[in-house]
């Protein structure tokens, strides 16, 4: 019953953390391999939560999302896609992956806690 929380937190934070840390998420990666504790997971996560995100890492995720949608989406779609994150605004381009995980149903990422946007 641990371990299913565990996994949840991870499925739920996975794309939040690759937000703010690549490194922090590769080790997160190799701890949930390692069937470390839902203590030890959560207490790695807090840690990575509170690095400060790099350009390059909140693209990374962002492409990481966007990979979902890459072959269902339509050529409008793409387009905005590239736009905002050509222009690195990462806020809407947040908002625009949200929309789409809506409207193309995709449970995995509606329920990422990156996309829980107030």
């Amino acid at each position: 019953m641990q371990r299913q929380l565990t996994e949840k937190l991870w499925r739920e934070e996975k794309y939040r953390v690759m937000f703010h840390s690549q490194k922090h998420y590769n080790q997160l990666r190799l701890a949930m391999r390692d069937m470390m504790s839902h203590e030890q997971i959560k207490q790695l996560i807090e840690v990575a939560l509170q690095q400060t995100p790099t350009e390059g890492s909140m693209r990374n995720a962002c492409q990481h999302m966007w990979g979902y949608f890459r072959k269902v989406a339509s050529i409008e779609e793409k387009r905005t896609y590239e736009q905002l994150l050509l222009t690195y605004r990462i806020p809407a381009l947040l908002c625009f992956l949200q929309q789409l995980a809506i409207q193309y149903n995709v449970t995995y990422l509606r329920e990422s806690t990156i996309l829980q946007i107030q």
